[in-house]
C-alpha cells in the first residue's frame, strides 16, 4: 500500500512552495467485484472487476477561490504561535469544491487555536469530530475528521484530518478549544478506540463501560450478543441466518 506520510511529503509544506503538478493519488487498497465482498460468490456479474482504492493527492496551488487565502492567513497565525507552518501542516487537498487540511497529530491543539481565534479566520464551530479506520494505511490506519464552520467570515467551511496508527491510537484533545467536542471524542473513542489524549472524561457513550473493541472498526468481529426484548431472546446476527 502506498505510504500516506510518503505522499504528503510531496504537498508543498512551505507557504511559499507551490506544487507545480498535483500530487499523485494515494492508493489504499483495492475492491474486487461490484461490492468489494470477501466472503462468498459474486452473483452481480461483476467478480473479475478490479477497482483501486484511492484518496486525492496533495493539490497544486493555486487552489482557487478563498483556499489560497485562507492557506496563507493559517500559515502566519501558526507562525505567530511558533509553530512552523510546514511541521503542522502535512497537505492540502482540495477536492469536489472543498478543502482538506492535513494535520500532524501532535500540532492539532495549536491548528485548532489558530482556526478559532484568528479574526480573518474565526472558525466559531467544530461540529465534531468523526472516526475512519483503513485497515490498509499501515502505520496511519485510524483517522479522525473535523468539519469547522465559521459564520463571521461568510459560512465559509473547512476540514481538518488526522491520522494516527493502530499501535498508538493517540491524537491529542481539541475539547480545551471546542468545549463541544465533548462528546464527539468520547463517541470516536466509543466507536473507533481512538485515545483522545487531555480528554475530561473519556469514556464510552454509546456502548456499555465493559463493552469490548469498538464496533465501527473494520476488524471488528461481525458476531454479537443475543438481544433480549420483552422475555425473547434474539440470537446474534451471525447467527440469524445460513447460506448453504
Amino acid at each position: 500500500m502506498t505510504d500516506l506520510t510518503k505522499a504528503q511529503s510531496t504537498g508543498g509544506n512551505s507557504v511559499g512552495e507551490a506544487l507545480d503538478t498535483p500530487g499523485e493519488p494515494i492508493v489504499i487498497g483495492e475492491r474486487r467485484g461490484m461490492f468489494g465482498a470477501t466472503a462468498g460468490q459474486d452473483t452481480s456479474g461483476y467478480g473479475g472487476l478490479v477497482v483501486p482504492i484511492e484518496f486525492p493527492g496533495a493539490s497544486a496551488r493555486p487552489y482557487g477561490g478563498w483556499f489560497d487565502a485562507f492557506v496563507d492567513t493559517l500559515a502566519a497565525g501558526l507562525e505567530a504561535e511558533g509553530t512552523a507552518y510546514g511541521d503542522a501542516v502535512q497537505m492540502v487537498v482540495v477536492d469536489r469544491g472543498e478543502i482538506t487540511v492535513h494535520v500532524a497529530r501532535e500540532h492539532l491543539p495549536v491548528v485548532a487555536r489558530v482556526l478559532r481565534d484568528e479574526p480573518a479566520l474565526r472558525f466559531e464551530i467544530c461540529a465534531g469530530v468523526s472516526g475512519v479506520h483503513y485497515p490498509g494505511l499501515s502505520g496511519q490506519e485510524l483517522h479522525a475528521v473535523y468539519p469547522f464552520l465559521s459564520i463571521t467570515n461568510g459560512s465559509k467551511r473547512i476540514r481538518v484530518e488526522v491520522s494516527a496508527p493502530d499501535a498508538d491510537p493517540h491524537i491529542p484533545s481539541i475539547v480545551a478549544t471546542y468545549p463541544a467536542n465533548t462528546w464527539h471524542e468520547r463517541e470516536t473513542w466509543d466507536m473507533f478506540g481512538i485515545i483522545f489524549d487531555g480528554h475530561p472524561a473519556l469514556t464510552r457513550i454509546l456502548m456499555p463501560d465493559d463493552w469490548p473493541g469498538h464496533p465501527q472498526r473494520k476488524d471488528y468481529p461481525l458476531g454479537g450478543i443475543p438481544v433480549e426484548y420483552k422475555g425473547a431472546t434474539v440470537p446474534p446476527a451471525d447467527e440469524r441466518r445460513a447460506f448453504n
